[in-house]
C-alpha cells in the first residue's frame, strides 16, 4: 500500500468516525421562548382536561398592562408526536391509559428539553395529576426558559465595564442596549425596538433607606419614583416616570446571589404624558456593602406584546454576579436617599 492510498483510507476512517459521533449527539431544541407543545387527542383537549391545562399554563402574566398568557400553548394530536414538534423545549404528553402516572423525561428527543408524561384511566385521574403537579411543571419550564434566554443573550454581549466599575457587579447585557445616562450611583441602559423600547436601570441606595423602615414595599416604590423624577423624563413639560397608582404592584421575596431580594412588578406611567408600560424591580439587600442594589427593567411597547420583552429583562437582571470589593475597586457611594 502506497503512502497516498494509506492517507486516503485514514482520512475516510476519521470522517466516518466523526459522522457517527455526530449521529449520537442530541438535536438542539428550537422554538420561541415561553412556548409549550401539548400532545393530546382533540377529544380530551376540547373537554375538561384541555380546559384545566389552559387554566394552569396559559393564565395571565401578572404585572402586564395587557392580558397575555404565561406560556403560549400549541396543541397536537398524539399521532403527530414526530418530526419538528419533538424539537420543542417543553412537551406535555397527555393520554388515557391503563396506568395512572406522571413522569419527567429530560432531553428525550432533543436538548435542552423537558417532556412531561401524564396518563390515567379516567379523566378524573388525569385532572388530579395535573392539579398536583402543575406548580412543579411550571417551575421547571420557567428555569429552562430563563436559561435559554440567557444563552441567547450571551451570544453577543455589550461591554459592561462601566457597570462593573460603578457597582462592582457583572451583568450580561446583549448588544443592542446602549448607555442612555450615567450619574453617580445610577446607570440607564436602553434598547430601541420597532414598537418602542426596553430599559434597564441600575442604582444603589444606603441600606437604611429601605431596610430599617416600617413599610418596605412602600419604600421601594418611593425610591423608584424618586429615581423617575430625577432621570426619566417625557417630552411634555413636567413629565416624568411614576408608579401607576391604579394598579397595585405585586411583591415577592426571593434570593439573588444568595442575598435577600425583593421583587416588585407593576405598571409605570409618565406623569402628564400618555406613555406607560410594565416594570419589574429587584431590590437586593447587600449588608456587606451597606447598600441596597436595585436593578429594574421596564418597557414601552404599545403595539406589541410585552411578555417576552419583560422576560428578556428578567433574564438579564438574573445574570447578575456581585463581585468582592477590594481597596482598589471599592466604589464611592453618596450617602443620600433619592
Amino acid at each position: 500500500m502506497n503512502k497516498t492510498h494509506f492517507l486516503y483510507l485514514l482520512f475516510s476512517f476519521l470522517l466516518f468516525s466523526c459522522n457517527k459521533k455526530e449521529d449520537h449527539l442530541p438535536r438542539k431544541t428550537i422554538g420561541n421562548i415561553n412556548t409549550i407543545s401539548v400532545v393530546i387527542d382533540d377529544q380530551l383537549w376540547n373537554g375538561e382536561i384541555g380546559e384545566s391545562i389552559r387554566n394552569k399554563f396559559a393564565s395571565a402574566v401578572i404585572g402586564l398592562e395587557k392580558e397575555e398568557p404565561q406560556f403560549t400553548i400549541n396543541q397536537y394530536p398524539a399521532k403527530l408526536l414526530e418530526g419538528f414538534m419533538t424539537d420543542s423545549r417543553t412537551i406535555i404528553v397527555v393520554k388515557k391509559d391503563t396506568k395512572t402516572k406522571f413522569e419527567i423525561h429530560k432531553n428525550q428527543y432533543a436538548s435542552p428539553q423537558n417532556v412531561f408524561h401524564i396518563s390515567g384511566k379516567t379523566n378524573g385521574a388525569i385532572l388530579e395529576i395535573i392539579e398536583k403537579n402543575a406548580p412543579q411543571i411550571i417551575r421547571i419550564i420557567e428555569e429552562t426558559e430563563l436559561a435559554e434566554n440567557q444563552r441567547i443573550i450571551n451570544q453577543s454581549l455589550l461591554n459592561t465595564k462601566r457597570v462593573t466599575s460603578a457597582f462592582n457587579i457583572k451583568l450580561n447585557v446583549p448588544t443592542g442596549y446602549l448607555y442612555a445616562l450615567q450619574k453617580p450611583n445610577f446607570i440607564w441602559l436602553k434598547k430601541e425596538i420597532i414598537s418602542g423600547n426596553s430599559s434597564i436601570l441600575i442604582y444603589q441606595v444606603p441600606l437604611h433607606s429601605i431596610k430599617n423602615r416600617s413599610n418596605l414595599s412602600a419604600n421601594i416604590i418611593r425610591n423608584r419614583d424618586s429615581i423617575g423624577k430625577l432621570y426619566i423624563f417625557g417630552t411634555e413639560p413636567d413629565s416624568h416616570m411614576v408608579t401607576e397608582e391604579g394598579y397595585s404592584p405585586y411583591h415577592f421575596k426571593l434570593k439573588l446571589e444568595d442575598k435577600e431580594t425583593y421583587e416588585t412588578k407593576g405598571t409605570w406611567k409618565l406623569k402628564n404624558d400618555f406613555m406607560s408600560g410594565p416594570f419589574v424591580n429587584y431590590a437586593i439587600v447587600d449588608p456587606d456593602n451597606d447598600r441596597v442594589l436595585i436593578l429594574e427593567g421596564f418597557c414601552y411597547s404599545p403595539s406589541k406584546e410585552e411578555r417576552d420583552l419583560m422576560h428578556e429583562l428578567e433574564s438579564i437582571i438574573k445574570s447578575i454576579k456581585i463581585l468582592k470589593y477590594t481597596v482598589a475597586n471599592e466604589p464611592k457611594m453618596e450617602n443620600k436617599e433619592f
